[in-house]
């Protein structure tokens, strides 16, 4: 069985929940300590040998080009001012990966971004990755979905347990346990009402497709406000070829909710040992004065 190398990024979404920020900057590039989250997102790809990487972009994504393209004036600034760490940070940016970019054109949902892929990804399996979910550096979910498909040759989805009350804000996902522990997907259901819901296991921004997803998508109607939810192709996909699932419990976080960015934004701080001491201690303070106020 060949090997999983190409990943696709949809990356042309509008972030209205982050508005005003995202108003005239992309929300894929909104900081997360010191580096914009995509770029957690295709560093994961990397370290999991996915080298060859498109991201699915529209309009006023721009920055998200220039920010993994090589800034020969930046470069000779840092290398006339001596300042060889900061050099290597931005040289080490521009060498990430094989990068590609495509238009999505009309923003007709994430289905329809990952059909933007085909020609690209042409008859290979590979994965997709939401750039709004960031992992943990020692997060191993995504090699134990490749693991899975080296395994078993069919689409792995990447699944997590959320409280009922959760579940309609994601696509949920009924399984069923193979003899070998294995996880099959029974059925999906896009953003389903708590008291619907099959189960309450949330399919959440990491996927591993093959090929034929792009055959389920086209034969999906589209839904509300004509877009093509990737939800609804699974559950095609799922009619013709078995799909797995992965089951996670930790080392994710979703920076489209603000609540959800900032825990993003002090958790991975503290894990940094350049300036994880430094932050908890002003945490802490902060802390005792807010108790102390109150």
């Amino acid at each position: 069985m060949s090997k999983v190398t190409k990943v696709v990024i949809p990356a042309a979404g509008l972030g209205t929940r982050f508005l005003p920020a995202t108003k005239a900057q992309p929300k894929e590039m909104l900081p997360v300590v010191d580096k914009p989250a995509i770029q957690y997102v295709i560093e994961e790809a990397i370290r999991n040998s996915l080298t060859n990487i498109l991201v699915v972009t529209g309009r006023g994504k721009r920055s998200i080009e220039d920010h993994f393209d090589q800034s020969f004036e930046l470069e000779q600034l840092l290398v006339e001012s001596g300042r060889q760490n900061e050099l290597e940070l931005v040289r080490a940016i521009s060498t990430l990966g094989n990068i590609h970019y495509i238009r999505q054109g009309r923003p007709l949902g994430l289905g329809h971004a990952v059909l933007a892929a085909k020609a690209h990804v042409g008859t290979e399996p590979f994965v997709t990755m939401l750039a709004d979910d960031i992992m943990t550096e020692d997060s191993d979910l995504l090699q134990e979905m490749l693991k899975l498909h080296h395994r078993t040759g069919f689409s792995v989805l990447s699944l997590m347990e959320v409280p009922r009350e959760q579940i309609r804000l994601y696509g949920c996902a009924e399984v069923k346990t193979a003899a070998d522990g294995t996880l099959h997907v029974a059925s999906v259901v896009e953003k389903p009402e708590p008291s619907e819901a099959p189960s309450t296991l949330a399919i959440t921004g990491r996927y591993l497709f093959t090929p034929e997803i792009f055959t389920a998508i086209e034969n999906t109607p589209s839904g509300k406000n004509g877009e093509f939810q990737l939800t609804d192709a699974i559950a095609e996909l799922s009619r013709t070829q078995p799909v797995l699932g992965v089951v996670f419990q930790r080392g994710r976080y979703d920076i489209g909710d603000k609540l959800e960015y900032l825990r993003a934004v002090v958790e991975m701080a503290l894990m940094r040992e350049d300036i994880g001491p430094a932050f908890a201690a002003e945490l802490r303070a902060i802390m005792a004065r807010e108790f102390q106020e109150s």
